[in-house]
């Protein structure tokens, strides 16, 4: 019997619980993703018009990136219905800058190549700081806002979809920060910073002016050779006078390119998430004034002083142009391959961000999606550790739990979602009667979360069609089946937990 030929019957389309993995499930996507929610979303979504700080701890499976997924949906809704002023429930409201911090890979890879690549990575790791994290959540933001900004795009609006004109200081920045952090790969940095330039009006000829005083002295000693020549009065080029005249009028130019050359090397060095190469940066703050960069922060140092100023000035970027707030989404901390699900690298990269300054910046929130491993570190850490992250204050979720009753409907829900007749299927109809609804929450309740779910669940309806034929097909999942396969999963569930067993 074919597992298709059940689902026909019962009026469902494809398998509901084929997929594992809510960023590329097509039913979550489809459906599920504005009905679907744990108790605890109200405390972890929080209020758009005013970002707050949520940590939120989940074994693998219990639906961290299906927590994600909801949520980058729900500030879409949010932002679209700010823009539509004149039909909006909320006239009032303002659009929230989302930022999705959930591929560590490249940033940990500059880092580790940066650091020492001979180096043991948890030695390397150790050195990870604060200031990496604000560089690298700044990328990512600089990098969003550029490209919105640059490409002008009605799906990728700026802040509330209105017209901006860019006042001089925001210009400014946002065009230093360009030049620090956009990372974009789409097309050459010089050319998107020149575009960025221009669609914020920003294109001081200040910046020029070595250069071009280099430009004219050259050309006025060029023609004054020519006439030299001409006449056969070339004596005067063999004097010092008129090279020294040529050095001077290019000096000031060597000398801005040698310090802007200087602050770029300091800046990469101290920089060690980001891709900018010293050629690229020297040039581009030689490019801008230097009235424009004199007292401006700039991350020289390895310290988190100059990135704190860069964030308010990037926040007052997005006020700006009608932005509310900032939220950074944190997810798939165990995936990066430095990491490859150690809970001590884990540990060691995530929490110098548990700084409560950081945490609750004005305007500033965060959703720290992590794996459950790192909450026995915190229950072993000292009085100095709780001081500086406060997580009593950060709407702390210690658990990611899902009852019984919350995975039944989960399931039902998923079922509703593929059928295709009316009424649609239930759960409760895919077994027979003596499967009542006691006995289903008790079992689902022992497989914990989401994601062992699909995995009984599919596993129990394969091993049900694979014991009957197609002339005898059998439509209803008995009792025995349902507690056998739920007892085989239990014992694979716990040997794997023991790391016992691979799955």
């Amino acid at each position: 019997m074919k597992i298709q030929e059940f689902f026909e019957h019962h009026g469902i389309a494809g398998n509901p619980f084929a997929e594992e993995d809510a960023q590329n499930d097509t039913v979550f996507k489809r459906t599920c993703l504005e009905s679907t929610f744990h108790p605890a979303w109200d405390k972890i979504y929080g209020s758009p018009d005013d970002p707050s700080t949520s940590i939120v701890f989940g074994e693998k499976g219990a639906g961290k990136t299906a927590l994600k997924l909801p949520m980058v949906r729900q500030f879409e809704r949010h932002n679209a219905s700010c823009r539509n002023a004149a039909t909006s429930s909320n006239p009032d409201g303002k659009p929230t800058f989302v930022v999705l911090y959930d591929d560590f890979n490249p940033f940990l890879d500059r880092f580790v190549s940066r650091v020492g690549r001979q180096r043991p990575v948890d030695k390397v790791l150790g050195q990870w700081k604060l200031w990496d994290h604000m560089d690298a959540i700044l990328s990512l933001a600089a990098t969003k806002l550029v490209s919105a900004i640059v490409h002008n795009s009605p799906d990728e609006p700026v802040g509330d979809g209105r017209s901006h004109a860019w006042s001089g200081p925001h210009a400014r920045d946002i065009t230093l920060l360009a030049a620090l952090y956009d990372q974009s790969t789409a097309e050459t940095f010089p050319a998107r910073w020149r575009r960025l330039r221009w669609r914020v009006g920003y294109g001081s000829l200040l910046g020029l002016w070595p250069l071009l005083l280099a430009v004219v002295v050259s050309l006025l000693f060029a023609g004054g050779v020519l006439v030299a020549v001409s006449r056969g009065q070339t004596a005067w080029l063999s004097a010092w006078w008129p090279w020294l005249l040529l050095a001077a009028g290019w000096g000031p130019w060597a000398w801005r390119r040698l310090r802007c050359w200087w602050k770029a090397v300091r800046i990469i060095r101290n920089m060690k998430t980001g891709n900018r190469t010293i050629g690229q940066l020297t040039k581009a703050l030689a490019r801008m004034p230097e009235v424009d960069l004199a007292g401006q922060p700039l991350p020289l140092l390895a310290r988190s002083d100059d990135r704190y100023e860069l964030f308010a000035k990037f926040q007052g970027i997005l006020e700006s142009v009608g932005y509310g707030g900032m939220v950074v989404i944190i997810d798939r901390l165990d995936e990066p391959h430095v990491i490859n699900g150690a809970a001590e690298r884990m540990r060691q990269v995530i929490w110098p961000i548990l700084d409560n300054k950081f945490l609750k910046s004005p305007g500033l929130g965060f959703k720290m999606l992590l794996p459950n491993e790192l909450y026995r570190f915190i229950e072993r850490e000292d009085e100095s550790f709780n001081q500086r992250a406060r997580l009593d204050k950060q709407n702390l979720v210690p658990s990611l739990e899902w009852s019984g009753e919350t995975l039944y409907d989960i399931a039902s829900m998923r079922l509703k979602a593929a059928s295709v007749k009316e009424p649609p299927a239930t759960l409760a109809e895919l077994f027979e009667p003596a499967v009542d609804q006691r006995r289903l929450l008790d079992g689902l309740r022992s497989v914990r979360v989401p994601r062992q779910l699909f995995k009984f669940l599919y596993r129990l309806l394969v091993a049900h069609c694979h014991a009957h034929t197609a002339e005898n097909p059998v439509y209803a999942i008995p009792l025995e089946r349902f507690d056998t396969e739920l007892a085989v999963f239990r014992r694979d569930q716990d040997a794997f937990d023991r790391g016992l067993a691979p799955r």
